[in-house]
């Protein structure tokens, strides 16, 4: 089994010192996920999400910060 081809796409500095790193991850399989790196300090927690997953969660994301601009 060989290792999986990661593309980063973007990197964003987040409040508080954390770096989040989105890349994409295909497998030999055909599968490709979205692979969420947030760094903390030394600490990384990393999630890999499918297509669907990261569509409801940036729809979340989005919704959300637009009810804060018109606040």
């Amino acid at each position: 089994m060989s290792e999986p081809n990661v593309t980063d796409l973007v990197r964003i500095k987040a409040p508080y010192t954390r770096d989040v790193l989105l890349q994409e991850v295909a497998h030999d399989s055909g599968m490709v996920l979205l692979r969420v790196r947030i760094r903390e300090g030394r600490r990384f927690t990393i999630l890999d999400l499918d297509a669907e997953t990261a569509r409801l969660w940036g729809g979340a994301m989005a919704d959300w910060a637009a009810g804060q601009e018109r606040t």
